[in-house]
């Protein structure tokens, strides 16, 4: 089965190119991609989202209503745009789809997540079952789809394709489950009561990632290490003893990175291009980021950050460490956008260090790459990291990452004071302060003392490569093993 051709339908809320709120969009765009070079037939379905780009190319397709033996009924459009020479299938339903932004407004979820995605897992399987779609594998992404792997062992068993397909649940972050209660899943009437959890005083909900990790035929993690994490109370935020259940079934898949964006030796968004050969282009990538931000321009040590602002990416960790930090001879630059409160506190440590430290409260990603390229250093202080990307990149433009050691983290990372002649960046464990200021301190002293191991290190972590090409070849023995 390995050698021979797949159909996998693909299913995501998100994909980048057409809509993005985090590395989801990522996996959903480049590892179909990486799956057709290796020969397998692969297809989209995603919700036809308002701001979805490209949305005037779509081509219209169907339109059709779904009805549940429950008595429920609901009209839906289907559409079509492409990526590159994969069709990538998008379902309409105004009520659900057409609003400002995907999963929330502001910081708030809609109060019917539930029901939309529930209806967007019902509309996946009633749309390949009108499109006759020649289905092996069903590849589901995270809680918006961890519905249909029920649905297909259920309401589909006996569909002459579906029911013979098999279906992959990846989790690219297990601290969003998906959990709503009963009502919004009223459309599945009695279907869906074996899925149901009672809680105090007589709650029902039901959590939609467990309903996924359950019933797929297998499970995959963006990253090794976080696939050992989801294993664990802590790491699993409560669904560990699910995860432990299908441990057999259970592999951690790095994801892989887009050298075409962001590559320093080509990337139109910055000022020069450099190589591990000649890295005179990263000092003027340098000299423009600080002249971009209105900081002194000379050549002490830049450390860079760019997240959004949650309390996942470290500020508690990171917020009383700066405190401390910026009294030595450095820059520090962090963009993103998210929690209020973490912004002010950044706000408030800028007007106290002007010269030192510069938060901007948005997304720029030309800023981005820039920050990427001009820094010396880039801060990953996570509280969790399922794969994380941004080290990725870090690397791959000479810029030293300093991360704590979990998740992808751990798996993309090597530490200078463990393996000196392998070492490509810094890592601290204990989620604490004063942990990451020991740490801080310890690369501003590599920075200054030891300038040709950090050249070193800087010339290593460009050679690096994470390839999609790679993920896909694990992938494919996933499918292969789910398949026999």
């Amino acid at each position: 089965m390995s050698k021979e051709s797949v159909n996998v339908l693909f299913v995501a809320s998100e994909i980048e190119g057409f809509i993005k709120t985090g590395g989801l969009a990522d996996v959903a765009k480049y590892l179909p991609l990486a799956l057709r070079n290796l020969g397998h037939r692969v297809t989209l379905i995603m919700p036809f989202f308002r701001n979805i780009a490209h949305r005037d190319e779509a081509q219209f397709i169907d339109r059709f209503s779904i009805k549940t033996e429950a008595g429920f009924e609901k009209e839906i459009g289907l559409w079509q745009l492409m990526l590159e020479d994969i069709c990538v299938y998008c379902i309409e339903q105004h009520d659900y789809y057409d609003r400002s932004q995907p999963y929330s407004e502001g910081e708030y979820g809609y109060p019917d997540n539930g029901e939309r995605f529930a209806f967007f897992n019902l509309s996946v399987l009633e749309a390949a079952a009108r499109l006759d779609l020649d289905v092996d594998i069903i590849h589901c992404n995270d809680w918006h789809t961890a519905l249909i792997p029920y649905l297909v062992k259920t309401q589909y068993h006996a569909h002459p394709k579906l029911g013979q397909a098999k279906t992959v649940l990846t989790i690219h972050n297990a601290i969003f489950q998906g959990q709503f209660e009963r009502r919004q899943f009223e459309m599945f009437g009695d279907l869906i009561a074996p899925l149901v959890d009672t809680l105090l005083d007589g709650y029902q909900c039901l959590n939609m990632l467990k309903a996924g990790i359950r019933f797929s035929d297998k499970i995959t993690a963006v990253s090794p290490n976080y696939a050992n994490e989801l294993l664990t109370r802590l790491g699993a935020h409560g669904l560990h003893e699910f995860f432990q259940q299908r441990h057999s079934d259970l592999t951690g898949i790095l994801n892989g990175c887009d050298y075409k964006d962001w590559n320093p030796t080509t990337d139109s968004m910055l000022p020069a291009h450099y190589s591990c050969d000649d890295l005179s282009g990263k000092w003027q990538c340098k000299e423009a980021l600080q002249n971009e931000l209105q900081l002194p321009v000379n050549q002490i040590p830049v450390f860079g950050m760019v997240c959004r602002l949650t309390e996942q990416k470290g500020f508690y960790i990171l917020l009383p460490a700066l405190e401390l930090f910026l009294r030595h001879h450095v820059q520090v630059v962090i963009i993103g956008t998210g929690d209020s409160q973490i912004a002010q506190q950044l706000d408030r440590l800028q007007q106290r260090y002007p010269d030192k430290l510069r938060f901007v409260n948005a997304y720029s990603n030309p800023l981005a790459h820039l920050i990427e390229a001009g820094s010396d250093f880039f801060l990953m202080p996570s509280l969790f990291e399922p794969c994380g990307l941004n080290q990725m990149y870090s690397l791959a433009y000479g810029t030293i990452p300093i991360i704590r050691g979990v998740g992808g983290l751990q798996d993309t990372v090597v530490d200078y004071d463990q393996n000196q002649d392998d070492a490509d960046g810094f890592i601290f464990y204990p989620p604490e302060s004063s942990e990451l200021l020991n740490l801080l301190r310890r690369a501003l002293l590599a920075y200054l003392e030891e300038p040709e191991q950090l050249s070193l290190m800087r010339k290593r972590a460009m050679q690096r490569e994470f390839s999609w090409d790679k993920a896909a070849h694990q992938y494919c023995d996933i499918y292969t093993q789910a398949l026999n």
